[in-house]
């Protein structure tokens, strides 16, 4: 039970950045079926990551948790900084990343890369696979969620500006990564 405990601990931990860059992505002024899209693919790079990471972490050394980390800082400043730019273009111009497809793709991808670097850890620790994937991908699905809805709700407040402030929230996070 104790092991379940921390494991909820580590997943809420992870899942916290994925609901803070989801609550900039969500004042893109996002419909429910998005939101719903959205969580969901996030949840399951948040299952793939730390897999791949713990698979990783039994054959190698943390090697690549730093490289995961400043890699995922630059998807995310790379995203922050179109959605400051798109602000200041017309309606018309079609943005670069928008949480659809490849940006969506994109998008998970930074948010779930930090994981890797914690399945790396799990990994070499030797935890249950299953159990501990299965977790971080559930709560990071759960806590994209609320961020997004969040995030919906404040855009519906502060219009355009709100992406505004979005982008500068993804711009911070990438900054912190990298830094």
């Amino acid at each position: 039970m104790s092991e379940m405990f921390t494991l909820f601990i580590m997943a809420s931990a992870l899942g916290m950045d994925a609901f803070s860059v989801a609550l900039g992505m969500g004042m893109l002024g996002l419909r429910l079926r998005q939101i719903f899209h959205i969580g969901v693919t996030i949840g399951l790079f948040h299952v793939l990551m730390p897999l791949l990471g713990m698979v990783t972490g039994k054959l190698l050394s943390n090697y690549f948790g730093m490289i995961a980390t400043y890699i995922g800082g630059g998807l995310l400043l790379i995203i922050g900084l179109q959605m400051v730019m798109a602000t200041f273009k017309s309606d018309e111009d079609e943005r670069l990343m928008q949480p659809i497809g490849l940006g969506l793709i994109l998008f998970a991808l930074s948010v779930s890369l930090d994981s890797f670097s914690a399945g790396l850890s799990f990994g070499i620790l030797g935890a249950k696979t299953a159990l501990t994937v299965i977790m971080i991908g559930f709560v990071s699905m759960v806590l994209s969620w609320v961020g997004l809805m969040i995030g919906s709700r404040f855009h519906k407040y502060i219009g355009t500006y709100g992406e505004l402030l979005g982008g500068f929230i993804l711009i911070g996070f990438g900054l912190k990564l990298i830094l």
